[in-house]
């Protein structure tokens, strides 16, 4: 199971790993917190579209239906309204996620987890991966369900008590990538334009250093991923910096998605390859 914030957040953070994950015979459940209801159309073809303007809402189902389908995940609203991106100072909207107790939203997130029983969440770290206000609640509604599920006297009419056995934060965008992808082109390619595309990144990526303690290798599934990307078409526009990377480039220098271990019930090492990795050891020991 992997909880995301809003319709989008599941292509571009760990779409590959959830079609490796699928590619296995894995289950895989996305949670959308909110319908991205408040987010800006940033694709100028899309926001010519009277429904961008009539119905955001109903085209971000569309687009999370057509992400769905790409990558074959299950999918659930939690039903929440999304709470934008105010300026700082600034109030969130009455009655959006991020407005509601954290206590109070989790309930439907555990009634979740107890029916599709996962061994393994993902979801954002302390800081929603980026300061928005819903990534944060999604955190918190992730941590309470992580702590309570599996106690029955927790929300007790939201079904049988189930514990999830690990828990990972989304590391994905870190300064470790970047700078190995870098390198890598520098000492390949060094007359390519996109050297001094990476330049330009370098040190905004430099704030985001790699705490991740799990990589998967995912290379083959990177075209997967991109096209469930672009399916979220008012999101993200042709020329959007996540698809600069060529992902010929990724496979050579940096085939895999990164996650840190939160926290787990189960025995593992410090360092993962595999995100299932002490869960199918203690189910055959």
């Amino acid at each position: 199971m992997a909880v995301h914030a809003h319709p989008d957040d599941e292509s571009s953070k760990g779409a590959a790993t959830y079609a490796h994950y699928l590619d296995q015979g894995a289950e895989v459940l996305i949670v959308s917190c909110t319908g991205g209801e408040r987010g800006d159309v940033l694709n100028e073809l899309v926001a010519r579209d009277p429904k961008s303007r009539r119905d955001l809402a109903g085209l971000r189902r569309d687009e999370m239906n057509r992400a769905r389908d790409i990558i074959g995940f299950e999918h659930r609203w939690l039903g929440y309204q999304d709470s934008g991106l105010p300026d700082e100072g600034d109030p969130v909207p009455r009655g959006s996620f991020a407005d509601i107790p954290a206590e109070v939203s989790a309930e439907a997130l555990v009634r979740l987890v107890r029916e599709f029983k996962p061994h393994v969440m993902i979801t954002y770290n302390e800081q929603g991966g980026y300061p928005h206000p819903d990534h944060i609640r999604c955190h918190e509604i992730s941590k309470i369900a992580w702590d309570v599920s599996g106690d029955a006297e927790s929300y007790p009419d939201a079904g049988e008590p189930w514990a999830i056995k690990k828990m990972y934060y989304e590391e994905i965008f870190n300064s470790e990538r970047m700078e190995t992808v870098y390198q890598w082109l520098l000492d390949n390619d060094p007359e390519s334009p996109l050297v001094a595309q990476f330049e330009e990144m370098r040190e905004w990526m430099s704030r985001r250093p790699n705490r991740g303690t799990a990589k998967i290798d995912v290379g083959r599934f990177f075209e997967q991923r991109d096209e469930a990307l672009r399916a979220h078409a008012s999101q993200v526009s042709p020329d959007s910096s996540f698809f600069f990377w060529p992902n010929e480039l990724q496979r050579q220098a940096w085939p895999f998605e990164d996650y840190r271990l939160a926290a787990s019930r189960v025995a593992t090492s410090e360092f993962e390859a595999d995100l299932f990795q002490g869960i199918t050891e203690e189910e055959n020991a």
